[in-house]
């Protein structure tokens, strides 16, 4: 641990920019975070301040806990070649990450040594919020009011995410000849599943925010190895909307299953914040400082910011720069003018609820 300062530093916007580039070159995914965490723990020495990597692999950089900035370092998979390509009108960054979520990471990082505000980077989110998890756990309080980092655009607002529930569904039959008309374990597993799809289909005109939807995210199946039976197994998730919880969906799902169990795995409650808290506010005010008009953002998804509003009674939202649609894209890319910005709104955001 670097025992030093946590008062406000210059950080230019060169040296912004320098942060970002260089973590979006250090490939990121999730379990493999190490290399892009020394580099974020260089950038908080070099300005002074306190940090350290964590026994899960958080970067650690406590502070005035008015405000904890926090996003994840890790990415997903895939091999983007890292460019600045230069446009009529601005400088664009390639290269996995660069919007989720190295973006909202590094415009966050920039913004905490400026105002000498709290900072994590956790790791694993797009896998299991391995980071997140550990952080609630390890802190002794929660801060009086956290950012999330993920993209949102630079005017956005995110208030709600829907919440996850994940499990396994695994059935087994008798073998026999094809021809017979009982029902395997694959058809068992297709039945429920359509059950389940069929009971939580939404109205056309209902906003899939509000929606419970459903996915199958891989399906093993077939005679075992003995030839004595037919087994099947299905990964599956449901995404769960702010007026439900997950026990109730968890318990809707389960009344359609008739042969074979389901394990859950992952419960990850949905989150709301309101558009009157203090954090929401200062985003609004900061966002139209920098010459932007504010929107308020639902998403679809789950992301850390469901973990804490969990853990810590505390206002909250999420915010980064970037365009949500390039999340995990083929094209991920990200407009520096865009990143400059949102590192200026973070900054008046941090001084405004640090006053």
């Amino acid at each position: 641990m670097n025992a030093s300062s946590s008062e406000p530093m210059d950080v230019t916007a060169a040296d912004a920019r320098e942060l970002l580039i260089d973590l979006v070159s250090i490939p990121s995914p999730t379990r493999e975070e190490r290399e892009a965490a020394k580099r974020l723990v260089d950038f908080f020495e070099a300005h002074d301040r306190e940090v350290w990597i964590d026994a899960v692999g958080n970067v650690r950089a406590p502070a005035d806990d008015a405000v904890l900035l926090t996003s994840h370092i890790d990415t997903v998979p895939g091999d983007i070649p890292v460019e600045v390509e230069e446009t009529d009108d601005d400088e664009v960054l390639w290269g996995r990450g660069s919007v989720d979520a190295t973006g909202p990471l590094a415009a966050m990082a920039a913004a905490a040594v400026r105002t000498g505000v709290s900072f994590v980077g956790v790791v694993g989110e797009e896998i299991d919020s391995k980071g997140s998890r550990y952080l609630v756990d390890d802190r002794e309080e929660s801060p009086a009011a956290v950012v999330n980092g993920e993209p949102s655009g630079v005017d956005g607002i995110t208030l709600g995410y829907r919440g996850l529930i994940a499990g396994t569904y695994v059935a087994t039959s008798e073998s026999g000849h094809t021809s017979r008309p009982d029902p395997n374990a694959i058809q068992h597993a297709v039945r429920w599943w359509s059950a389940v799809e069929e009971y939580f289909e939404g109205d056309e005109y209902e906003p899939v925010f509000e929606q419970v939807t459903t996915k199958p995210v891989d399906i093993e199946g077939g005679v075992s190895e003995d030839g004595l039976s037919v087994e099947a197994t299905m990964d599956v998730q449901l995404r769960v909307p702010p007026a439900l919880d997950v026990g109730t969906v968890r318990e809707a799902a389960e009344s359609k299953l008739e042969v074979g169990t389901v394990t859950w795995k992952d419960k990850v409650p949905p989150v709301m914040m309101s558009s009157r808290t203090e954090v929401a506010r200062a985003f609004r005010v900061a966002i139209r400082k920098e010459g932007g008009d504010p929107r308020l953002v639902r998403k679809t998804g789950t992301s850390d910011m469901n973990i804490y509003a969990g853990a810590w009674d505390c206002p909250m939202v999420t915010y980064g720069p970037g365009n949500s649609d390039l999340d995990h894209a083929p094209d991920e890319r990200l407009p520096l003018s865009e990143f400059d910005q949102s590192v200026a709104v973070l900054e008046r955001v941090a001084r405004t609820l640090s006053e």
